[in-house]
């Protein structure tokens, strides 16, 4: 019996490129004769890369420049690098709430900034650009979540008595708002995504700079909550109130000094994230065409340094190493009882640190954990 052949793979690919480019050049050609089809133009732009023949105008690019690709692979690493650390402290001091909010929010910066990079490749991709834009832009509603978290803690380290709201209605409320911002962010990336038209286009820009400006919204009121919660403990602190309110399970915490400095980072990553937010507001309000959506300049100055700046912040001060076996305790919105050992006041309700204490041949004073 004769030997029988197997298929031509090689010919195979061959013909299937040979067929794509006559298909992507007729579209080209119609759609550079037909200019004003924009059903045309999205249809031939599939096809388009920068040197192809017949060449695409530079009109037909989804943004009007060639990101950096220094920039955004500096971004993008720095971003998987704080994402280790992230998982890394996450893990090791159980802080699964806030982890739950940080992963997703880096994941979705470093995809965003790999959109970016292939965007320098291909401009001329939507797919690319929808991968950047959506990205980039709902990721940080995941950063304010785990923002949200700490401030109900410290909320409840001070006492329920300085907050105009519980400690966990900051967590109900603004979250909630995060999940709404998202929403209308998605919606909007969606519609981005599949419009046929530049008014639909449009529509889905608009649709995303209202789920901006909820999210910029929600952070106003919960900045102004926190300066009020913030000016309530001065003057406490003042009047001495936590000088005699020693008999607390948070009492050495609240007086540490990165307890102090964890406060500070949670304000900068705010204040931070907050900027980028307006930024983000003003680029989309004139569409993806606008004039401020396409100058790479203040992009690369307000969007990815601020949010850099912000979770790095958190990541020098992260909360499971100043607030130690409290995490968990302090979520709940309780203020633990104390008892009394030789070596200080221990708290009778941290039940992990009883059984530490109770295993270990050498045990640490409180005090030490907390004045580092």
């Amino acid at each position: 019996m004769g030997h029988i052949n197997g298929p031509n793979y090689h010919n195979v690919t061959d013909h299937f490129h040979a067929e794509r480019n006559a298909t992507g050049t007729a579209l080209i050609n119609f759609a550079l004769q037909h200019s004003d089809n924009a059903t045309a133009v999205g249809m031939a732009r599939k096809y388009c890369f920068l040197g192809s023949v017949p060449a695409c105008p530079e009109s037909w690019q989804t943004i009007d420049y060639r990101p950096s690709v220094a920039g955004n692979s500096i971004y993008m690493v720095m971003f998987l690098l704080i994402l280790i650390a992230q998982i890394w402290l996450g893990i090791r001091h159980k802080t699964w709430s806030f982890l739950g909010g940080m992963v997703p929010g880096l994941v979705g910066e470093i995809i965003g900034y790999m959109g970016r990079l292939l965007l320098w490749h291909n401009p001329y991709i939507m797919n690319y650009f929808l991968v950047y834009l959506i990205c980039l832009t709902i990721a940080p509603a995941f950063l304010t979540a785990s923002i949200y978290l700490c401030l109900s803690r410290l909320v409840t380290v001070y006492g329920r008595q300085h907050s105009r709201i519980a400690p966990q209605l900051y967590t109900y409320i603004f979250i909630g708002c995060d999940v709404f911002a998202l929403a209308l962010q998605g919606a909007g990336g969606g519609l981005a995504s599949t419009a046929r038209t530049h008014a639909g286009s449009l529509t889905g820009a608009h649709v995303m700079v209202a789920g901006l400006v909820w999210q910029v919204v929600s952070m106003t009121l919960f900045l102004g909550l926190w300066a009020d919660f913030a000016l309530r403990v001065h003057k406490a602190r003042k009047q001495g109130a936590f000088n005699t309110m020693q008999s607390d399970s948070f009492a050495m915490l609240r007086n540490s000094r990165k307890f102090r400095l964890l406060q500070v980072a949670i304000a900068l990553a705010t204040v931070l994230i907050y900027i980028r937010s307006v930024y983000r507001i003003v680029e989309l309000q004139g569409g993806f065409s606008g004039k401020v959506a396409n100058d790479q300049a203040s992009f690369m100055v307000f969007e990815g340094p601020m949010i850099i700046l912000a979770v790095l912040a958190l990541t020098i001060s992260h909360p499971g190493q100043v607030f130690d076996g409290l995490w968990k305790l302090s979520g709940q919105g309780k203020r633990g009882n104390i008892g009394y050992v030789k070596n200080g006041p221990l708290m009778d309700d941290d039940q992990e640190e009883l059984t530490m204490r109770a295993t270990t041949k050498n045990p640490v004073r409180v005090e030490e954990r907390y004045t580092n």
